[in-house]
């Protein structure tokens, strides 16, 4: 007998009330409700949920955590079946084994209070990575070439232009990545050391993934009221390369930005981006706090800075961060000071007896500066302007979950479920095709995820069901591990991944190259 699943009596976008037949990994018809295939080995009752193509977090931070059943019950409980890996510029591969610099290291090192550590791989190719996610996972994993990494490998730390020969050595190695199945170029404009990547280098190789038909992915150089200016060094970029340009976690006030965004479009330039529905980011608490001039990609050189005399200098840059401090509150701290997760800064320096400037270089030394921190962004954002922004034509869903640490930002177990929640009930009704076009079918399009997106014949079979008036996030910055509400039966490839809000222990998660342009 074939593997065949009818779920009977769903809501299916563009076709109604319908029969979705599922066969070896494939929708193999969808009929009218009450007609469909009577021989399927099992009958799913829709009772009139949404059958939803699986959702794409476009923008998520799971190399490690994506192994992890905890986090994968977090994922599927949102409908999110595909994450999109490689973010910010700064993952694993490529890394040329033997080669002059160690990528996979840097990177492992630098955002272990992000990423993690990938259980097992220790260097190599795009290719290689992705085929440790083939079928160890419940979800599918796409992957974006990282160009801090690709940067790193070729020049290593240093902070400088690189020469021509470098800029054609980091393009070779993007055009296999792109041979290996990337999605596109992800870069990492605040981190290091691909800040320090000047217009034509970055030129150079948004042309390489232009010519694949592929998107360049950027987080900026600044967000805020520094989108304006970061917005249109990318507008640039895609002028002279002809790249598709998405920006990652876009936020602020939401004039400031739809001004942008539309003087991107008048130039020409139709950008896309990802939000999530909160005030609150969560990054490296040495990217947060430390000046600039401190290499905290190279953790061995930062901490040997830090106990050095310009120690000084840095508890001086720290003296000047009065209004950070008690709107950043500690996520993850591994070591001996793991008990201030969950605390502010000034409360943690309370307990410690110290200034918060040295209580912050505490932090980081003791723990090999893997600490994150989730940080109140300015007043400049608002809830009025988040919802703005989920409601522009370029918007797609992006969680940017960091699973790491004893308090983590809820995002990763809320974010899905609260744009569906804000879309249907609050955002003026979404529709079903509104959900699966903020939800699944841009993403899809975007990162060209062949069969995804969609629920007509012949599509992979990543299907959600949803009750609409169910779905909400219950995570909260002071309980976020708690799964969302809404969504109990999800299929990944056809294969049930969910069942009744319990993981079945499957796991047909794929790597997802893309598809033909």
């Amino acid at each position: 007998m074939t593997d065949s699943t009818l779920l009977r009596d769903v809501l299916v976008p563009e076709a109604g009330p319908a029969d979705l037949l599922l066969r070896d990994g494939r929708v193999a018809a969808v009929t009218p409700a009450g007609t469909g295939e009577a021989g399927a080995a099992e009958v799913v009752e829709g009772g009139g949920r949404w059958a939803l193509p699986g959702f794409v977090d476009a923008h998520v931070h799971g190399e490690a955590a994506v192994f992890d059943p905890d986090v994968q019950l977090a994922m599927l409980r949102q409908g999110i079946t595909t994450v999109v890996l490689g973010q910010d510029g700064v993952s694993v591969a490529p890394s040329p084994v033997g080669g002059p610099h160690d990528a996979t290291a840097y990177a492992t090192s630098y955002f272990a209070a992000i990423n993690g550590a990938h259980p097992g791989f220790t260097g190599g190719s795009v290719a290689d990575v992705l085929a440790t996610y083939d079928g160890a996972t419940a979800v599918n994993v796409a992957y974006l070439a990282p160009h801090g990494t690709l940067r790193f490998a070729v020049v290593g730390g240093d902070l400088r232009p690189a020469t021509g020969a470098e800029v054609e050595a980091m393009a070779a190695l993007l055009a296999q990545a792109v041979a290996d199945g990337a999605c596109g170029l992800s870069t990492g404009l605040e981190y290091l050391p691909g800040g320090a990547a000047e217009r034509d280098e970055l030129v150079a190789l948004c042309r390489v993934v232009a010519g694949a038909g592929l998107p360049h992915v950027s987080h900026m150089r600044g967000y805020e009221a520094a989108v304006p200016a970061a917005l249109a060094e990318l507008v640039d970029i895609a002028r002279s390369s002809g790249v598709a340009t998405h920006v990652s976690h876009l936020h602020g006030p939401a004039d400031v930005v739809e001004a942008a965004l539309a003087d991107a479009a008048a130039a020409g330039v139709d950008v896309t981006f990802d939000s999530y529905p909160y005030l609150r980011g969560c990054t490296i608490l040495s990217m947060l706090t430390l000046p600039g001039w401190v290499p905290v990609a190279e953790p061995e050189r930062a901490l040997a800075l830090l106990a050095s005399p310009r120690r000084a200098e840095v508890l001086e840059h720290l003296a000047g961060l009065t209004d950070l401090w008690p709107r950043t509150t500690l996520a993850s701290v591994p070591g001996p000071l793991a008990w201030a997760e969950g605390l502010t800064l000034p409360e943690v320096a309370a307990r410690l007896g110290l200034p918060v400037p040295e209580t912050v270089l505490e932090l980081l030394v003791r723990s090999g500066l893997r600490v994150s921190a989730v940080f109140a962004q300015p007043p400049t954002n608002s809830g009025a302007s988040v919802r703005r922004l989920l409601e522009h034509p370029g918007h797609l869903a992006g969680s940017d979950a960091i699973y790491l640490g004893g308090r983590p930002h809820p995002r990763g177990w809320g974010a899905f479920a609260r744009i569906f929640a804000l879309g249907v009930h609050e955002l003026g009704g979404w529709s079903i095709d509104d959900v699966v076009a903020h939800l699944s079918g841009r993403a899809a399009a975007l990162f060209r995820l062949p069969g995804r997106g969609r629920l007509s014949p012949g599509a992979v079979a990543d299907v959600v069901l949803a009750d609409p008036a169910a779905v909400r996030d219950r995570s909260a910055y002071a309980d976020p591990r708690r799964p969302a509400e809404g969504i109990d039966d999800v299929w990944v490839g056809g294969v049930a991944a969910l069942r009744d809000g319990r993981e079945t222990g499957a796991t047909p998660g794929r790597a997802v190259r893309p598809g033909p342009a």
